[in-house]
């Protein structure tokens, strides 16, 4: 079941849900979440069976981002979330976002999760797509999780990008 408005809110204001809330941003279903940060990422990069090498990120300062066609960054949230064992989320492009030509590329969001959320963000179109600091650019869902879990406790808890 997808938690609705009412239940996000309550569960912001009892739980701590979403941290750095801002009502406007709920919607009916869903809360959209805003870009905190912008990192290039850059150097060879590898997933293996038992180790990986990741990224090297760079921070851009930058208040408003143009990205060129084909252009691939990562994003950090103004929000935080704090996952609780009986709830899991899923990230949504908002229609905008596509609409303009660019994808959010998503990971799903374990029970149990605390920090900032990291997602890639790519030009997908073939112009320019300027996007700002603070901009809504995707749509965080809550879902229940029945029965017994294992909370996450994985390399980016705490909200780290890489």
């Amino acid at each position: 079941m997808i938690l609705g408005k009412g239940e996000i809110a309550r569960r912001v204001k009892e739980e701590r849900l979403i941290e750095n809330y801002d009502e406007s941003c709920l919607g009916g279903a869903g809360y959209d979440i805003r870009i905190a940060k912008f990192y290039n990422a850059s150097g060879g990069t590898y997933l293996g069976k038992t180790e990986r090498k990741l990224p090297e990120i760079k921070d851009i300062p930058e208040g408003i981002l143009l990205m060129k066609p084909g252009e691939y960054v990562l994003i950090e949230t103004i929000e935080k979330v704090n996952m609780p064992a009986d709830l899991a989320a899923r990230v949504l492009n908002r229609s905008s976002v596509f609409r303009c030509g660019a994808s959010t590329y998503n990971a799903f969001i374990d029970p149990g999760y605390r920090g900032a959320l990291t997602f890639g963000l790519k030009n997908i179109s073939d112009h320019e797509f300027s996007v700002e600091k603070g901009a809504r650019i995707a749509q965080i869902v809550f879902e229940e999780v029945l029965g017994k879990t294992e909370l996450y406790n994985g390399k980016y808890q705490g909200g780290k990008v890489v």
